[in-house]
Protein backbone atom coordinates (compact mmCIF):
# COMPACT_ATOMS: atom_id res chain seq x y z
CA UNK A 1 0.00 0.00 0.00
CA UNK A 2 1.38 3.42 -0.99
CA UNK A 3 1.97 5.84 1.85
CA UNK A 4 0.03 9.09 1.94
CA UNK A 5 -0.09 11.72 4.68
CA UNK A 6 -3.22 11.07 6.73
CA UNK A 7 -2.49 13.77 9.30
CA UNK A 8 -1.45 16.69 7.09
CA UNK A 9 -3.30 19.70 5.79
CA UNK A 10 -4.02 18.26 2.35
CA UNK A 11 -7.06 16.04 1.80
CA UNK A 12 -6.51 12.40 0.87
CA UNK A 13 -8.25 12.72 -2.48
CA UNK A 14 -6.09 15.72 -3.41
CA UNK A 15 -2.90 13.85 -2.52
CA UNK A 16 -3.99 10.84 -4.57
CA UNK A 17 -4.92 13.08 -7.48
CA UNK A 18 -1.50 14.72 -7.42
CA UNK A 19 0.26 11.34 -7.30
CA UNK A 20 -1.72 10.09 -10.29
CA UNK A 21 -1.12 13.38 -12.13
CA UNK A 22 2.62 12.92 -11.56
CA UNK A 23 2.36 9.35 -12.87
CA UNK A 24 0.69 10.67 -16.03
CA UNK A 25 3.33 13.39 -16.47
CA UNK A 26 6.11 10.81 -16.03
CA UNK A 27 4.60 8.54 -18.66
CA UNK A 28 3.66 5.76 -16.26
CA UNK A 29 0.20 6.01 -17.82
CA UNK A 30 0.56 6.86 -21.50
CA UNK A 31 -1.97 8.93 -23.49
CA UNK A 32 -5.01 6.77 -24.13
CA UNK A 33 -4.13 4.27 -21.39
CA UNK A 34 -6.70 3.20 -18.84
CA UNK A 35 -6.00 4.04 -15.22
CA UNK A 36 -6.22 1.30 -12.59
CA UNK A 37 -9.77 0.42 -11.54
CA UNK A 38 -11.38 1.95 -8.48
CA UNK A 39 -10.81 -1.24 -6.39
CA UNK A 40 -7.15 -1.28 -7.47
CA UNK A 41 -6.69 2.34 -6.44
CA UNK A 42 -8.52 1.70 -3.16
CA UNK A 43 -6.03 -1.07 -2.43
CA UNK A 44 -3.01 0.98 -3.57
CA UNK A 45 -3.79 3.91 -1.30
CA UNK A 46 -5.86 2.26 1.43
CA UNK A 47 -8.83 4.60 1.03
CA UNK A 48 -12.56 4.38 0.36
CA UNK A 49 -14.21 4.27 -3.06
CA UNK A 50 -15.62 7.75 -2.41
CA UNK A 51 -12.11 9.16 -1.90
CA UNK A 52 -10.87 7.49 -5.10
CA UNK A 53 -13.79 8.93 -7.05
CA UNK A 54 -13.03 12.40 -5.70
CA UNK A 55 -9.41 12.03 -6.85
CA UNK A 56 -10.44 10.85 -10.32
CA UNK A 57 -12.98 13.66 -10.57
CA UNK A 58 -10.19 16.11 -9.74
CA UNK A 59 -8.09 14.72 -12.60
CA UNK A 60 -11.02 14.90 -15.00
CA UNK A 61 -11.71 18.51 -14.03
CA UNK A 62 -8.08 19.34 -14.84
CA UNK A 63 -8.48 17.77 -18.25
CA UNK A 64 -5.93 15.02 -17.62
CA UNK A 65 -8.35 12.08 -17.91
CA UNK A 66 -11.80 11.24 -19.21
CA UNK A 67 -14.30 8.82 -17.66
CA UNK A 68 -16.18 6.42 -19.93
CA UNK A 69 -19.20 4.74 -18.36
CA UNK A 70 -18.74 1.00 -18.10
CA UNK A 71 -15.16 1.13 -19.40
CA UNK A 72 -13.11 3.08 -16.88
CA UNK A 73 -11.00 6.21 -16.72
CA UNK A 74 -8.55 6.96 -19.53
CA UNK A 75 -5.63 9.36 -19.89
CA UNK A 76 -6.31 12.10 -22.42
CA UNK A 77 -4.47 11.97 -25.71
CA UNK A 78 -1.68 14.12 -24.36
CA UNK A 79 -0.32 17.61 -24.45
CA UNK A 80 -1.47 19.65 -27.43
CA UNK A 81 1.48 20.59 -29.66
CA UNK A 82 0.23 23.94 -30.91
CA UNK A 83 2.03 25.47 -33.88
CA UNK A 84 2.46 29.25 -33.92
CA UNK A 85 3.20 30.49 -37.41
CA UNK A 86 2.11 33.16 -39.87
CA UNK A 87 -0.88 31.00 -40.81
CA UNK A 88 -1.96 29.59 -37.45
CA UNK A 89 -5.54 28.29 -37.45
CA UNK A 90 -7.01 26.87 -34.22
CA UNK A 91 -9.30 24.22 -35.74
CA UNK A 92 -6.67 23.04 -38.24
CA UNK A 93 -4.06 22.72 -35.49
CA UNK A 94 -6.33 20.47 -33.44
CA UNK A 95 -7.77 18.35 -36.23
CA UNK A 96 -4.30 17.50 -37.53
CA UNK A 97 -3.49 16.01 -34.10
CA UNK A 98 -6.71 14.06 -33.80
CA UNK A 99 -8.48 16.41 -31.39
CA UNK A 100 -12.06 17.59 -31.81
CA UNK A 101 -12.08 21.41 -31.71
CA UNK A 102 -14.90 23.18 -29.92
CA UNK A 103 -15.70 26.30 -28.00
CA UNK A 104 -18.16 28.44 -26.10
CA UNK A 105 -18.73 32.16 -26.61
CA UNK A 106 -18.93 33.95 -23.27
CA UNK A 107 -19.06 37.61 -24.32
CA UNK A 108 -19.88 39.54 -27.49
CA UNK A 109 -20.02 43.30 -27.14
CA UNK A 110 -19.06 46.53 -28.85
CA UNK A 111 -16.84 48.69 -26.65
CA UNK A 112 -14.50 51.69 -26.99
CA UNK A 113 -10.98 50.56 -27.84
CA UNK A 114 -8.52 50.74 -24.97
CA UNK A 115 -5.19 52.38 -25.68
CA UNK A 116 -3.48 49.01 -26.13
CA UNK A 117 -6.16 47.62 -28.45
CA UNK A 118 -6.24 50.83 -30.49
CA UNK A 119 -2.46 50.76 -30.97
CA UNK A 120 -2.46 47.10 -32.02
CA UNK A 121 -5.31 47.60 -34.50
CA UNK A 122 -3.95 50.98 -35.67
CA UNK A 123 -7.14 52.77 -34.72
CA UNK A 124 -7.85 56.06 -33.01
CA UNK A 125 -8.36 55.87 -29.26
CA UNK A 126 -11.89 54.96 -28.13
CA UNK A 127 -13.02 53.91 -31.63
CA UNK A 128 -15.69 51.17 -31.33
CA UNK A 129 -14.33 47.62 -31.48
CA UNK A 130 -15.98 44.22 -31.23
CA UNK A 131 -14.88 42.28 -28.16
CA UNK A 132 -15.43 38.52 -28.10
CA UNK A 133 -14.40 36.34 -25.17
CA UNK A 134 -14.58 32.58 -25.46
CA UNK A 135 -13.29 29.27 -24.17
CA UNK A 136 -11.83 26.97 -26.83
CA UNK A 137 -11.68 23.23 -26.24
CA UNK A 138 -9.91 20.10 -27.46
CA UNK A 139 -12.07 16.99 -27.06
CA UNK A 140 -14.21 19.01 -24.66
CA UNK A 141 -11.27 20.05 -22.46
CA UNK A 142 -10.54 23.80 -22.18
CA UNK A 143 -7.21 24.73 -23.78
CA UNK A 144 -7.65 28.46 -24.39
CA UNK A 145 -9.48 31.42 -22.89
CA UNK A 146 -9.27 34.26 -25.36
CA UNK A 147 -10.28 37.90 -25.73
CA UNK A 148 -10.33 39.01 -29.38
CA UNK A 149 -10.95 42.49 -30.74
CA UNK A 150 -12.06 43.46 -34.27
CA UNK A 151 -12.65 46.91 -35.83
CA UNK A 152 -16.42 47.35 -35.51
CA UNK A 153 -16.74 49.53 -38.61
CA UNK A 154 -15.13 46.87 -40.80
CA UNK A 155 -17.23 43.97 -39.48
CA UNK A 156 -20.85 45.13 -38.99
CA UNK A 157 -23.28 42.58 -37.50
CA UNK A 158 -20.38 40.23 -36.80
CA UNK A 159 -22.30 38.42 -34.07
CA UNK A 160 -24.99 37.35 -36.55
CA UNK A 161 -22.58 36.67 -39.42
CA UNK A 162 -20.32 34.48 -37.26
CA UNK A 163 -23.23 32.15 -36.49
CA UNK A 164 -23.63 31.40 -40.20
CA UNK A 165 -20.14 29.95 -40.60
CA UNK A 166 -18.28 27.04 -38.96
CA UNK A 167 -15.03 28.96 -38.39
CA UNK A 168 -13.75 32.50 -37.88
CA UNK A 169 -11.79 32.16 -41.13
CA UNK A 170 -14.97 31.45 -43.08
CA UNK A 171 -16.82 34.31 -41.40
CA UNK A 172 -14.02 36.75 -42.23
CA UNK A 173 -14.09 35.59 -45.85
CA UNK A 174 -17.70 36.77 -46.07
CA UNK A 175 -16.39 40.30 -45.44
CA UNK A 176 -13.93 40.01 -48.31
CA UNK A 177 -10.96 38.83 -46.22
CA UNK A 178 -9.64 36.25 -48.69
CA UNK A 179 -6.64 35.46 -46.49
CA UNK A 180 -4.90 36.72 -43.38
CA UNK A 181 -1.75 36.00 -41.44
CA UNK A 182 -0.26 36.56 -38.04
CA UNK A 183 1.89 39.66 -37.88
CA UNK A 184 3.34 39.16 -34.41
CA UNK A 185 3.07 37.02 -31.27
CA UNK A 186 4.13 37.72 -27.69
CA UNK A 187 4.40 34.88 -25.13
CA UNK A 188 4.76 35.08 -21.37
CA UNK A 189 3.87 33.03 -18.29
CA UNK A 190 1.92 33.86 -15.14
CA UNK A 191 -0.40 32.34 -12.57
CA UNK A 192 -4.19 32.36 -13.07
CA UNK A 193 -6.83 34.31 -11.26
CA UNK A 194 -9.56 32.32 -9.53
CA UNK A 195 -11.97 33.07 -12.40
CA UNK A 196 -9.45 32.01 -15.06
CA UNK A 197 -8.73 28.77 -13.22
CA UNK A 198 -12.46 28.06 -13.02
CA UNK A 199 -13.08 28.69 -16.72
CA UNK A 200 -10.07 26.60 -17.76
CA UNK A 201 -10.89 23.87 -15.20
CA UNK A 202 -7.43 23.85 -13.68
CA UNK A 203 -5.93 24.41 -10.22
CA UNK A 204 -5.05 27.96 -9.18
CA UNK A 205 -1.55 26.64 -8.49
CA UNK A 206 -0.99 25.61 -12.13
CA UNK A 207 0.70 28.22 -14.37
CA UNK A 208 -0.64 29.71 -17.58
CA UNK A 209 0.95 30.63 -20.88
CA UNK A 210 -0.19 33.99 -22.24
CA UNK A 211 -0.15 34.96 -25.92
CA UNK A 212 -0.88 38.28 -27.60
CA UNK A 213 -1.15 38.39 -31.38
CA UNK A 214 -2.14 40.62 -34.27
CA UNK A 215 -3.67 39.31 -37.52
CA UNK A 216 -3.45 41.34 -40.74
CA UNK A 217 -5.12 41.05 -44.15
CA UNK A 218 -3.24 40.70 -47.45
CA UNK A 219 -2.68 44.47 -47.49
CA UNK A 220 -1.07 44.39 -44.05
CA UNK A 221 -4.02 46.08 -42.35
CA UNK A 222 -4.78 44.74 -38.84
CA UNK A 223 -8.10 42.90 -38.64
CA UNK A 224 -7.86 41.33 -35.17
CA UNK A 225 -5.97 41.59 -31.91
CA UNK A 226 -6.19 38.76 -29.38
CA UNK A 227 -5.00 38.11 -25.84
CA UNK A 228 -5.27 34.44 -24.84
CA UNK A 229 -4.35 32.29 -21.86
CA UNK A 230 -3.54 28.59 -22.10
CA UNK A 231 -3.12 25.91 -19.36
CA UNK A 232 0.63 25.23 -19.41
CA UNK A 233 0.21 21.56 -18.47
CA UNK A 234 -2.01 20.93 -21.52
CA UNK A 235 -0.12 22.70 -24.29
CA UNK A 236 3.30 23.14 -25.87
CA UNK A 237 3.94 25.93 -28.37
CA UNK A 238 5.92 25.09 -31.49
CA UNK A 239 7.08 28.38 -33.05
CA UNK A 240 7.76 28.29 -36.79
CA UNK A 241 10.11 31.08 -37.87
CA UNK A 242 9.79 30.67 -41.63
Amino acid sequence: METIDRNGGSTLWHQIGEILAADIAAGTFAPGARLPTEPELMERFGVSRFTVRQALGHLEQRGLVRAEQGRGTFVHKGVLDYTLSKRTRFSKNLIEQGFEPGGELLVHEVVPATERVAVQLKLAACVPVIHRRGVMTADGVPVELGDTYYPAERFPDFDKVRLQYPTITAALASYGISDYERLSTEIEARMPTAEEARLLRQPKSAPLLVTRKVDVDTDGVPIAYAESIWPAERITFNVELR
